[in-house]
Order: C-alpha cells, then structure tokens, then sequence
C-alpha cells in the first residue's frame, strides 16, 4: 500500500449507525452521557468517533458526564493504547 493512503478495515459506517450508540442507557448510576461515549469509544473507529461526538453535541449530552467515582471519559481511557486520537477529539469538542 502506498505511504500516502489510509488503509481502512470494515465498511464505511453511515450516520444513522454511528447516531445509535446515543441509544444506549447506562445500567448503574454512571452518568448517561458517559455511558454513550464509552460505548460509542468501544465500538467505533476514531474517525466514525469524531462524527459521533458532533451528534452527540447537536444531541445535548455532556461531554464532561462522570461516573460513580467522579472520573470523567478522559480519566477512564487515559492509560489505553488508543486514547490520545480520542482524547484529543473530545478537548477540541469542549
């Protein structure tokens, strides 16, 4: 593959999927704005996660939800492999 192509894994991914992950309900007592970024963390690439937090802005949620423990989303990933791209998504949203 040439250095200058991106190389992508899967489909590409429509807004109406990327906007059903604001559907998900948290169980316990996390925040549910913190429970649709966790997810939508989990299940999308970085580039479909960048589309999902303008839907989730647009949505009204709060990007700074914390869960039982008063850790917010950056605090909970901020160790993980990947999380810089996705931190990084998230202090440009705010």
């Amino acid at each position: 593959m040439r250095k200058d192509k991106k190389q992508v894994i899967g489909d590409e991914i429509g807004d109406a999927q990327i906007k059903l992950f604001l559907d998900f309900e948290p169980v316990d007592a996390t925040s549910p704005s913190l429970h649709k970024l966790i997810k939508a963390y989990r299940g999308l690439r970085v580039d479909d996660f960048e589309r999902f937090v303008g839907f989730f802005k647009a949505a009204g949620f709060d990007l700074n939800g914390k869960d039982e423990q008063g850790q917010d989303f950056i605090a909970l990933i901020k160790d993980q492999r990947n999380a810089p791209e996705y931190i990084e998504i998230i202090e440009k949203a705010r």
